[in-house]
């Protein structure tokens, strides 16, 4: 099947120079990567049901009888309608199309068909519109339905796979050793290509699904750990010893066990004969930057010279603030580096940078412009690394002769699936939260409850405090969402005249965005209505109430994110979800955030709700495209996944092995637009 990746789409029975672009835009330029590009759902037409049997509002089959001619009516310029009446032995429906001339020719008084759309019951009738539609005669079990782009339809791609398909063997070689597929229970690959575009049913379908859900992970991992080998490089800025101990006394307050444990393991890496490459995961509040800090301490103390990278501007005075009235009383020099900063202090800086007369610096993108560079950078930290790509990560590393390496987030991934995701490094997790960090509570409630949480926020804004309010949207649209323009206009007119409010989101440019969180900071706006843009690590320690509107809108994972906005500082703290969607998934995930605070606990909930799919998204920009695992809900393939792939390299450490070359091929091609140093 390797070679099938070399064949250019165009030679496919209806695929031209026109459809070829479009076929590109999809990322879809070969016949391997069309056979590779899988359904994102599925019709299913394989079980009919009763007009009367159908499940209101949901797609569906419904075999029926024309029982009338097709009546044509002009609604207006440019819109016709046209409607016929169907039946089988339970009811009558009544089925509209719009525009489409082709019905009257094709839909006959008794004839039978398969009509797949949503049934819905008005004014005592049923009712289906715009379906799609066969003969009753057509065999069609499943029907898989594209990602599309505009040009190309579902349906063309279908044909386009079917045509594919013809062109593969009898016999294809398989990537997955026949031992871990049978240990595993997993099909063979011919049958799970086939499956995956054509099942003739669920079972087929489940039985392909898994098989190539394992073999992305499995490939992932390998390919992970093809990296980590070779990322390698021997330490060119061996620590000398362990300065934690100074470190910690320059602090006003102890830190945690887990603070102690993650850089002695980071320390440890430093101090060995390879440099370091890991990830410190640690949930919102649980002391990343003391740990940060911990780590350029013994890295300056080393005669090397540190560079924090951060997505913000806020967060990089942030971080400055601290690091500056921790270091200075001991003579380290800190400085930070972000785009508002005057040329002039910029030339200062990147001279004071290649003289190594800076021991920390701190900045945004700014750090990778080209005229930047350092002395002896011997430790890179970027922090809510997901927000930063692949080329970025790799440019600020490139400006040190093989440094060590820290990413550190505050996603909260189950370790199962942080060892996948992030196979190329060690990984260390601050699972303890320092002493006095307030607990938050947290309180689902519907709608007409808001005019209750504004008089208590009022109440403690009175009191002196502050308070966020996220919506999901921007800008109003037609929806029954709020959106945060709207919503900061509504709390200035009505409830709040007095008070001041402000508004951020992600249309804001950086100026305007550090303008207002200032402004927050200095307590001169009360509430802050905002997109999920306040999600990265701002510290606004007076803020006590989180208030998340249309909360359903949210992931676990995120609104346990926005909650660790508030309870910063030594002021009891609030998180207030409102939503009116009373379905039992969105019930269980309310009542899951409400009853912990435990970052990974909610995690692990998330994971069992939704699947693994939602989480490669913390990795961000870097990992390979994973086709399927976001459609996929099979856990228990995460575990297995990873003891094939540890099975493996104990006995293949570089895959060289005969047995091994096409997996081997196979890790190479999935990785193969992958830049190796994407982990930093």
């Amino acid at each position: 099947m390797a070679s099938l990746f070399k064949q250019d789409i165009q030679i496919l029975k209806g695929v031209g120079s026109k459809r070829k672009t479009l076929f590109k835009k999809l990322n879809v330029p070969t016949i391997g990567a069309l056979l590779r590009f899988y359904p994102r759902s599925y019709e299913d037409w394989s079980s009919p049901r009763k007009i009367k049997d159908a499940n209101l509002g949901a797609p569906c089959c419904i075999k029926a009888t024309v029982v009338s001619s097709v009546k044509e009516k002009f609604i207006r310029r440019g819109m016709v309608l046209y409607k016929v009446y169907v039946s089988d032995d339970s009811d009558y429906m009544t089925i509209t199309f719009f525009n489409n001339r082709f019905v009257k020719a094709k839909l006959k008084v008794g004839e039978e068909f398969l009509f797949y759309g949503a049934v819905r019951f008005n004014f005592n009738n049923y009712e289906m519109t715009s379906p799609n539609f066969i003969s009753a005669k057509t065999e069609l079990s499943m029907r898989p339905i594209y990602s599309q782009t505009q040009g190309i339809t579902s349906r063309q791609i279908e044909t386009a796979v079917k045509n594919a398909i013809e062109l593969l063997p009898n016999v294809v070689k398989d990537p997955i050793p026949d031992e871990i597929r049978q240990k595993f229970g997993l099909c063979g690959l011919l049958f799970a290509i086939k499956n995956i575009h054509f099942p003739k049913n669920y079972k087929d379908l489940s039985v392909a699904q898994k098989r190539i859900t394992f073999e992305e992970l499995l490939l992932l991992q390998l390919g992970l750990a093809q990296i980590k080998i070779n990322n390698r490089k021997e330490n060119k800025f061996k620590i000398k010893k362990n300065f934690s101990d100074e470190f910690w006394k320059l602090l006003p307050f102890e830190p945690t066990k887990a603070q102690l444990r993650v850089v002695d393991e980071c320390v440890a890496d430093m101090m060995s004969n390879f440099s370091m490459h890991r990830l410190i995961q640690g949930d919102v509040g649980s002391g990343k930057t003391a740990v940060a800090a911990a780590l350029c301490y013994s890295a300056i103390k080393s005669g090397c010279q540190a560079a924090i990278m951060v997505p913000t501007e806020i967060l990089a005075e942030q971080h400055f603030n601290f690091f500056k009235s921790t270091f200075e009383k001991v003579g380290i020099k800190v400085e930070i580096l972000t785009s508002s900063i005057p040329k002039s202090q910029k030339r200062k800086i990147k001279d004071y940078l290649e003289q190594n007369a800076i021991d920390v610096i701190i900045g945004t993108h700014a750090l990778l412009s080209d005229d930047i560079c350092f002395d002896k950078l011997g430790l890179i930290i970027t922090d809510e690394q997901h927000r930063f790509g692949v080329s970025q990560r790799a440019k600020l590393v490139s400006k040190g002769f093989d440094p060590h390496v820290v990413v550190m987030s505050a996603t909260p991934i189950p370790r199962t699936l942080a060892m996948i995701i992030y196979g190329d490094l060690d990984i260390s997790i601050l699972d303890e939260m320092p002493s006095g960090r307030q607990k938050i509570d947290t309180f689902f409630i519907s709608g007409e409850k808001r005019l209750r949480v504004y008089k208590f926020i009022k109440k403690l804004i009175d009191e002196g405090r502050q308070a966020y309010v996220v919506c999901p949207l921007i800008d109003e649209n037609d929806s029954e969402v709020f959106s945060a323009q709207q919503y900061a206009e509504n709390l200035k007119n009505e409830f709040f005249k007095d008070y001041n409010i402000g508004l951020l989101h992600g249309k804001l440019t950086a100026r305007e965005k550090n303008y207002i969180m200032n402004e927050f900071l200095l307590n001169r706006i009360n509430i802050l209505v905002s997109t999920t843009v306040i999600e990265i690590g701002v510290d606004v320690p007076n803020s006590v109430v989180m208030l998340i509107e249309n909360a359903e809108h949210f992931g676990l994972s995120q609104l346990h994110q926005l909650r660790g906005r508030v309870g910063r500082g030594k002021y009891k703290s609030y998180c207030i979800l409102i939503s009116d969607i009373k379905n039992e998934l969105t019930l269980r995930r309310f009542d899951t955030i409400c009853q912990t605070n435990d970052g990974l606990k909610i995690a692990e909930e998330d994971l069992k709700a939704r699947g693994p799919g939602d989480f490669f998204g913390a990795r961000q920009h870097g990992l390979p495209d994973l086709h399927i695992t976001g459609l996929i809900k099979y856990i228990d393939i995460l575990s297995d996944s990873k003891n094939a792939a540890v099975q493996i390299l104990n006995e293949d450490p570089t895959l060289s092995s005969e047995k091994n070359r096409v997996l081997k091929a196979e890790v190479d091609r999935f990785f193969g637009k992958i830049n190796s140093s994407f982990s930093f």
